[in-house]
């Protein structure tokens, strides 16, 4: 069966689009900075494996180092491709994602520009999820009260200082080496870090994003905006609280203007919204 993925490079969405996957819905939003004139160097995906499996992809290229953009790009790309033709020869999920991160750290490397990128993909298999990241780009999962289930660790000084109970979580986000990544696809030494899988109850909302949307809000308020019942809601009101952020600094609040990719995915149709009405809002 001949899935169709969507693929968004270089892309400025104004509104969130929405895209079946498995059992589920996922909302795309991505978004150069606020009044950059430069391309938007994140790249993200929703990649088909089968029916009811499949992939959530972003990736966000390293801005302080060469061809971000360039390397978000390959990394998605290559995800891509190696997942088509690894679903053709039946492998196993897990075994194909962590092929296509290694070979996307090589292709990366073969720029010879010195490209870097982050990486965080959500496996779907039914009501199963796992993670797999490389950098800041991070996953939740909040449960429909607000509970935060899962968050992934940012590779980074600041990530493993708030692991180690160095640095506390509020604050964390306004630390003056907040942009410090220390793994990146791109890198020899480059590392997958592999969650543990877990099952997603049916108003579970996962959310994979870049660091434009956890460098501008706290934990707690992306946990608030999951309470709606709508999966577009949602991600719209996490798009908004960060443009605000971005564009209007208060005292005591993060402000960081940078490229914005959210992904929002629930396993079941909570929404109004059905999967022909997603198909046929997908962009190409």
């Amino acid at each position: 069966m001949d899935l169709k993925s969507q693929v968004y490079t270089g892309t400025d969405c104004t509104e969130a689009q929405l895209h079946p996957l498995g059992p589920g819905l996922a909302a795309v939003f991505t978004q150069r900075a606020p009044d950059s004139t430069e391309v938007n160097e994140d790249s993200c995906a929703i990649i088909p494996y089968s029916e009811d499996t499949g992939v959530l992809v972003v990736a966000d290229g390293a801005g302080g180092l060469p061809d971000g953009a360039q390397a978000s790009q390959i990394t998605v790309q290559t995800i891509r491709a190696t997942l088509r033709a690894a679903s053709k020869k039946n492998l196993e999920l897990r075994t194909a994602i962590l092929d296509a991160i290694e070979k996307a750290n090589r292709e990366v490397q073969k720029l010879g520009l010195g490209a870097a990128t982050t990486l965080a993909i959500a496996e779907i298999q039914g009501k199963r999820l796992r993670t797999y990241h490389v950098g800041d780009s991070q996953i939740m999962v909040i449960g429909h009260t607000g509970k935060i289930k899962l968050k992934t660790m940012s590779h980074s000084p600041v990530g493993y200082g708030v692991e180690a109970g160095f640095i506390e979580e509020q604050d964390a986000i306004m630390h003056e080496e907040l942009h410090l990544v220390s793994n990146l696809i791109g890198f020899d030494a480059m590392h997958i870090e592999i969650g543990t899988a877990i099952d997603l109850s049916p108003k579970d909302t996962v959310i994979i994003a870049s660091d434009g949307l956890f460098d501008n809000l706290r934990s707690e308020e992306i946990a608030d905006s999951c309470r709606s019942s709508q999966l577009l809601a949602v991600n719209r009101k996490l798009v908004d609280a960060c443009h605000a952020r971005m564009t209007s600094a208060e005292d005591g609040e993060p402000s960081k203007p940078d490229d914005l990719t959210i992904i929002t995915y629930r396993r079941s149709s909570v929404d109004s919204a059905t999967n022909s009405d997603a198909a046929s809002s997908a962009a190409d």
